[in-house]
């Protein structure tokens, strides 16, 4: 991210999905890779942690697969090449082209000056913000186009989640940033 508009938006977290095989076994699974925990009584699914990159995965017996805590595009195509190849010392018969994609990505921003967030509220005054400061320190704006989620801060600090690339991230943010230049 060489822009230097974007400077302070960093990535949080990546969420990918998708299916990698027609079934799994997961005792079997579970039993032949370390570091892969089952516990049906607890969730259906079993959670595959590797280190480096440090990622989550739960892994379900429909062969589907939801992968955590990726920071960016090579970790989870790393990622993903290190569980399919666990998954097929492990016996399972994977795809050989995984159907994964991103799903969610979490990201963190930092405006810099102080958000009057009562202010946004009345000056904005739309059904696609909540704000109960009781409840939540943040206030929920809900971006139509690009579909974005953003939690304002008072402190400037802002979380944006919901895109599925970081374009629709941009977008989200410099739309969010027009709305708040025209009440600060």
């Amino acid at each position: 991210m060489a822009d230097k508009k974007y400077a302070s938006l960093k990535i949080e977290n990546i969420v990918a999905s998708g299916v990698i095989a027609d079934s799994i076994n997961l005792t079997e699974v579970s039993g032949k890779i370390k570091s892969c925990e089952l516990n049906t009584k607890r969730f259906p699914g079993a959670v595959y942690r590797i280190e480096d990159p440090k990622i989550a995965s739960l892994i379900f017996s429909s062969g589907k697969v939801v992968l955590t805590g990726i920071r960016d595009k090579k970790a989870l195509t790393d990622g993903l090449g290190i569980i399919i190849k666990s998954l097929k010392a492990a016996g399972v018969d994977t795809f050989k082209e995984p159907k994964v994609a991103i799903t969610n990505i979490v990201c963190s921003y930092d405006i810099g000056k102080y958000i009057n967030l009562n202010k946004v509220v009345i000056t904005l005054n739309l059904e696609n913000i909540e704000y109960e400061p009781e409840q939540f320190p943040g206030l929920v704006y809900r971006i139509k186009e690009p579909k974005i989620v953003a939690l304002l801060f008072s402190s400037g600090k802002i979380i944006l989640t919901g895109g599925k690339n970081l374009e629709d991230i941009k977008k989200g943010l410099d739309f969010l940033e027009q709305k708040l230049e025209s009440i600060m």
